[in-house]
């Protein structure tokens, strides 16, 4: 084992339950917790070279830790999703759901092709960048257009 593994593990070691706490903090469940965990550690082993010149490792840490807990929330509110379960046909149900889906991709299906393809970017949970680099114009227009798109959609009637 090499230096710098051997420092990593040290570190990790000595501050697992600080890093865990913060985790824990930011986690809706242990599981969420330890997959927080295991991105904390990640971001400290690219980062270990960086600690051994820190006075203080213990705030370090904490602002390492921190600040992944806080970006993966980030990404986690932008990117939500539920899960779809596989036992249920989305075509056959009555139910509200089912309703309000058909609703809306009835709505999507009417509106210009170049809009159509960036709502539906946007509904795949892609990241304004990432839309605008797909489509090939700025971030700021994708927003406007999304902005202008929802308008759009709500103001359609349902013939």
């Amino acid at each position: 084992m090499d230096r710098k593994e051997e420092f990593f593990n040290r570190v990790a070691r000595e501050y697992r339950s600080t890093i865990y706490t913060v985790c824990f903090m930011y986690a809706t469940d242990q599981d969420e917790a330890a997959d927080l965990m295991q991105e904390v550690l990640i971001e400290l082993w690219q980062s270990i070279d960086s600690l051994a010149e820190v006075r203080n490792p213990r705030s370090w840490i904490y602002r390492l830790a921190l600040n992944v807990c806080i970006s993966q929330d980030r990404r986690r509110r932008r990117h939500h999703t539920v899960p779809l379960t596989m036992d249920i046909d989305p075509y056959d149900e009555p139910d509200p759901n089912s309703q309000q889906m058909e609703l809306l991709r009835r709505r999507i299906s009417r509106l210009p092709m170049f809009d159509r393809a960036i709502v539906l970017l946007w509904l795949e949970n892609m990241s304004y960048d990432e839309i605008a680099t797909i489509v090939g114009i700025s971030v700021k227009n994708v927003s406007v257009r999304l902005v202008r798109i929802r308008e759009q959609l709500k103001q359609m009637s349902d013939n």
